[in-house]
Parts: structure tokens; C-alpha cells; sequence
């Protein structure tokens, strides 16, 4: 059996073990065995400040123990710096947004209004946006009137449409109303539809615009009248045409009726059951007519009892001045008689004596 045999090449000039660690343990982290040259190389980096003291042969690992400590603190730094950044940008803008809003209460000019419709206004406790296609027709002082077009894009349905532009008409006339030299705002609505009369809104994020023919919806004039008992605002809506009626009663008329829902719970009795409800619903309206009836049958006794009181008392007042007046009368005459046979005896009287 042939013996194998290992040889293992030296490189010349390599240190053994016991050397390297002997070397190593004269070396600093400047990697100089002399202390001259480490102390100039340790002057030169706190002076140029290029690189980081590292001690090999520390106990912690120099290239990187602390590393997840300075990730979590550079974490914990960049989320208070970005809220701090964000309360501070929603500050600055509400400052900015309160600052810069049009106030048609001091000025009603047609530029004013354009910025007005352009910023939104104040109402509510926060703003009013419009929509942001509009046309201003009149805007002056001096005929004391506010006339202005805006066109919904954003509305799905006649109801969307119909709240929407009520809020936005409520909020531009009752600021530029509170202007003493203006006394009606009309604010016209415009929407778009398609072929079929559907409504058309904008989509993704408005950057895509209907293209449909705008088509007038209906219209808010608000009006003010200055009186000496206060100042009145009114408000009429028109324009609205027998199809957006109808559209806007479907809308908000619930179809789950009470008749309807016992109709499809009972099923073939539910016609007889929803009836009886309604007849008790009847019966109970006709109570409470009766009752009222019954209560204004009560007052008018009860008026014609105190009339009859009064009458009665000023009858028994009446009688009983006419029986004292009587009864002066009747002691008037023996009075006279009186004073006759008194006047008759004193002149016998006299003669006696």
C-alpha cells in the first residue's frame, strides 16, 4: 500500500502564527508599529478629519455594531421633521387661503367675483369650491345685482346636481349679499349629457372634460330687502323643468313603503294587511280630528259661559242702580213734608209767645 504524503509550501517571507500575533499586538489602529509615526498619523486625521479612528483588535466590531441604533434614529428624525414640515405646510396654507380670500362683502366688482368663483369662499366653517368652468355676466355695485354661469362636471344625477349647486348659490349670494350695495344674485347651473340625457362628469381626477352640450338645470336668485324691522333674504328656484322634477321625486322617494314591505313579507294578504294598516292609519287621523273638534266645541262653551257671566253681572249691576235710584226718589218727597209742617209750627210758636 503506497503511503501518501502531504507537503505544504511555505511563501517566503510569511510570518508564522506566534509572529502575526506578536505583530499585531505593537500595532495600533493607525497601523503603525512605531509610536512616533502613530502619533503624527493621529495628529494628521484629527486635523484633516479624512477618515475614522477603528481599533482592530476592539472588543466591538468596528464596521458596524451600532449600525441598527443610528438606522432608528435616523427613522425617529425623518418622521418628526416630515409631521412637523406637514402641520406646518396646513397652517401656512389655511393662513395663506384665509389671507388671499376674496371678501364680496367689502367688494363686489367683477374681478373679485372672478376670484371668488376661481379660490372659493368662506362659509361654513371652511370653503366653498365652485366648479371650474363659470362665466361672470354682471358683477357692479352700481346696478346692485350678481349674475354668474357655472357649468357641473362633478354631479352623477339631478339630485348630486341639485344640493351640490344649492350650497355653492347659498354661499357666494349670502357673502355678496351681506354687501350693502347688493341686492340680488342669480346664480345659473349648467350640466352635460349625453345623447340619452344621462348625466356627464369628469374623469380621472377631472383631467378628462365631458364633452356633451351644456344644457341649463336651474337657477337660484337670492334677493335682500332692508326694512325697518331687519334685513330679509329670499331665495327662489327656477328653471327646473317637469323631467328634473320628476327625476329628483324618484330620487328621494324611498320604493320600500311600508305596504310594500308587508306585501313581500305576507305575500297574497299583504294587499288586505297594508289595508287595514292604512284604515287604522285613517281611523287615527279621524280621532285626532274628533278630538280637536271636540276641544273647540269645549272653548266656545266656555266663552259663551263667561259672556253669559258677564252679561248677568252687568244686569244685576244695572237693576241695582235703578232700585237705588228708586229708592232716593221715594224719600225725597217725605223730606219735603218734613220741612212744610216745620215751617207751620214755628209761626204758632211765636204767636204764644
Amino acid at each position: 500500500m503506497a503511503k501518501s504524503i502531504e507537503v505544504t509550501r511555505t511563501t517566503r517571507g510569511a510570518l508564522s502564527g506566534d509572529e502575526a500575533e506578536d505583530l499585531f499586538s505593537t500595532v495600533d489602529e493607525t497601523g503603525h508599529t512605531n509610536e512616533e509615526r502613530a502619533k503624527k498619523q493621529h495628529s494628521r486625521r484629527r486635523e484633516k478629519g479624512t477618515s475614522v479612528e477603528v481599533d482592530p483588535l476592539a472588543g466591538e466590531d468596528p464596521s458596524g455594531a451600532d449600525t441598527d441604533r443610528l438606522i432608528t434614529r435616523s427613522a425617529i428624525i425623518f418622521v418628526s421633521v416630515f409631521l412637523v414640515a406637514v402641520v406646518l405646510a396646513q397652517v401656512g396654507w389655511g393662513y395663506v387661503r384665509r389671507v388671499t380670500t376674496t371678501t364680496l362683502a367689502e367688494d363686489a366688482s367683477m374681478r373679485s367675483v372672478v376670484s371668488a368663483l376661481t379660490m372659493g369662499v368662506e362659509w361654513g366653517g371652511g370653503f366653498t369650491q365652485f366648479p371650474s368652468e363659470f362665466t361672470v355676466q354682471e358683477a357692479d355695485e352700481n346696478t346692485h345685482r350678481i349674475e354668474v354661469t357655472v357649468t357641473d362636471s362633478a354631479s352623477s344625477s339631478e339630485l348630486d346636481a341639485f344640493s351640490t349647486a344649492q350650497v355653492q348659490a347659498s354661499a357666494l349670494s349670502v357673502n355678496a349679499l351681506l354687501n350693502p350695495n347688493i341686492d340680488t344674485v342669480i346664480y345659473h347651473v349648467k350640466v352635460r349629457r349625453d345623447d340619452a340625457g344621462r348625466f356627464q362628469k369628469a374623469r380621472f381626477f377631472g383631467f378628462l372634460r365631458p364633452t356633451g352640450a351644456a344644457s341649463p338645470f336651474m337657477s337660484f336668485v337670492w334677493t335682500k330687502t332692508t326694512a325697518e324691522s331687519g334685513v330679509r333674504f329670499d331665495c327662489a328656484i327656477t328653471g327646473m323643468d317637469q323631467q328634473t322634477q320628476q327625476s329628483l321625486h324618484d330620487t328621494i322617494t324611498s320604493k320600500s313603503t311600508p305596504a310594500t314591505i308587508i306585501s313581500y313579507v305576507v305575500g297574497d294578504n299583504g294587499a288586505l294587511v297594508a289595508k287595514n294598516v292604512l284604515s287604522a292609519a285613517t281611523d287615527n287621523d279621524s280621532i285626532a280630528a274628533d278630538t280637536t273638534t271636540m276641544a273647540d266645541a269645549a272653548a266656545r262653551a266656555a266663552e259663551e259661559r263667561a259672556r253669559a257671566e258677564a252679561e248677568a253681572q252687568a244686569q244685576a249691576e244695572a237693576d241695582a242702580e235703578a232700585l237705588a235710584a228708586e229708592t232716593d226718589a221715594s224719600q225725597e218727597p217725605g223730606l219735603a213734608d218734613q220741612d212744610t209742617a216745620a215751617d207751620a209750627v214755628t209761626p204758632e210758636g211765636g204767636g204764644q209767645n
